[in-house]
């Protein structure tokens, strides 16, 4: 039993080593949302099989976990993201909770092949958007986004598909407000009672 005991504590703090040498973080356990604050209506996300399932009305699930206390400037974030048909998501990055709406501050990278909305999956939502559709509904695919200083990249199944400096666009709008480079957490979106969206393996690699 000792033996069995020290096994499994050798293989526990080899992985915890293995996570720590390649920077990457999981920011979902895999077996529920601990970690994770949902506004308006907490029943659009669940937990089943170990992927988050986003299906019903308008709701955003924000990251509130430990790690690095729930704040991120320069990052790496990527996730696999399914979407069904006519399902419209998105990750925010450099945001913060609130009770209803919208997210007022941050960023949106929008998840969308065939919703209606012609910002698709890959788009700095509003800033600078991308009209090509580059995966299928029903498939998994990775979505991710590295932001260095101003400058935010996105990248779908490893392709870059997005590139936006914040201090070079010269239409940025006088009324974006919040919505800029400064430092926030994570959250994912229930965009309304017609889209289904899976999400798993989501992580973090914290850059200086």
């Amino acid at each position: 039993m000792k033996i069995l005991i020290t096994l499994v504590t050798l293989l526990i703090l080899s992985t915890t080593l293995h996570a720590q040498e390649d920077g990457w973080i999981p920011l979902f356990n895999g077996k529920n949302l601990d970690g994770w604050k949902v506004s308006e209506n907490p029943a659009s996300f669940s937990v089943e099989d170990g992927v988050i399932k986003i299906d019903g009305p308008r709701a955003h699930a924000f990251y509130v976990g430990e790690v690095n206390n729930a704040n991120f400037k320069n990052f790496e974030f990527i996730a696999e993201v399914k979407t069904m048909p006519k399902a419209n998501s998105g990750i925010f990055f450099h945001t913060k909770y609130q009770e209803t709406g919208w997210p007022n501050k941050g960023y949106e990278v929008q998840v969308n092949q065939t919703h209606g909305d012609w910002r698709k999956t890959g788009s700095l939502y509003s800033f600078n958007d991308v009209k090509e559709v580059h995966v299928k509904d029903g498939e998994w695919y990775t979505e991710h986004i590295i932001v260095k200083g101003d400058h935010v990249t996105v990248k779908i199944n490893g392709k870059t598909v997005m590139e936006y400096i914040e201090s070079e666009d010269k239409n940025r709008p006088e009324n974006a407000g919040e919505k800029r480079i400064d430092s926030g957490t994570f959250a994912l979106q229930a965009h309304d009672p017609e889209s289904v969206i899976y999400y798993r393996n989501i992580r973090v690699k914290i850059l200086p």
